[in-house]
């Protein structure tokens, strides 16, 4: 664990807002192994759907003697992905989560609320309207979906994919970080190559 927090771009949503911090009642191996896994849900997905993995990573420090913090980071390039699929992939780290908690009987209403990753909605919906498609965040926007819809979509995978995404979250929480070949290697996923050298 780091003695020092990221820096604030680390902590920062895509518009460079401060991301929310959330009390997650866990221990912190508890949390961490969550967050590794929210991170691994984001990854497996990405290659999954084609997108070129660099890093996924759990990023954990200690702010005052007795506390603790947990974030994480993937970097990814996408290919040609298809927008509803970037779109789960953004959904996909809160959702698997969430079904951490319950696989490994932690589940309560407090701490599936704070695995909430507002951030990550709202990076899709920026995201998919450069392209012009409509995400809606409460409703099903005219010729679009809606983020529940994408929610479902990412649900399904995450499902097929949960052998995947526990093999990488168990390597990510004693690794700290894993390479996207490492993850590829790891699944049997294909990590496609990294296009023009840019992120």
């Amino acid at each position: 664990m780091r003695t020092t927090a990221p820096g604030p771009e680390v902590l920062a949503d895509h518009t460079g807002k401060p991301r929310p911090a959330l009390n997650m009642p866990l221990t912190y191996e508890q949390a961490r192994l969550g967050m590794a896994f929210h991170e691994a849900g984001h990854a497996v997905l990405s290659m999954a759907y084609g997108m070129h993995i660099i890093t996924s990573e759990v990023i954990a420090w200690e702010p005052q003697p007795g506390q603790w913090g947990v974030t994480g980071n993937t970097k990814h390039q996408t290919q040609n992905t298809p927008p509803w699929h970037y779109a789960a992939q953004c959904a996909a780290g809160e959702l698997a989560h969430v079904t951490y908690l319950m696989d490994y009987g932690l589940w309560t209403p407090q701490r599936a609320a704070a695995c909430a990753a507002d951030h990550d909605r709202e990076l899709a919906i920026d995201v998919l309207a450069q392209f012009g498609y409509r995400l809606g965040h409460g409703s099903v926007p005219e010729g679009g979906k809606s983020w529940g819809m994408v929610q479902g979509m990412a649900r399904r995978k995450v499902g097929h994919l949960w052998r995947e995404i526990r093999t990488v979250a168990h390597a990510m929480d004693k690794r700290t970080v894993l390479a996207g070949d490492e993850i590829a290697a790891l699944t049997g996923l294909v990590n496609p190559p990294l296009q023009g050298g840019a992120a």
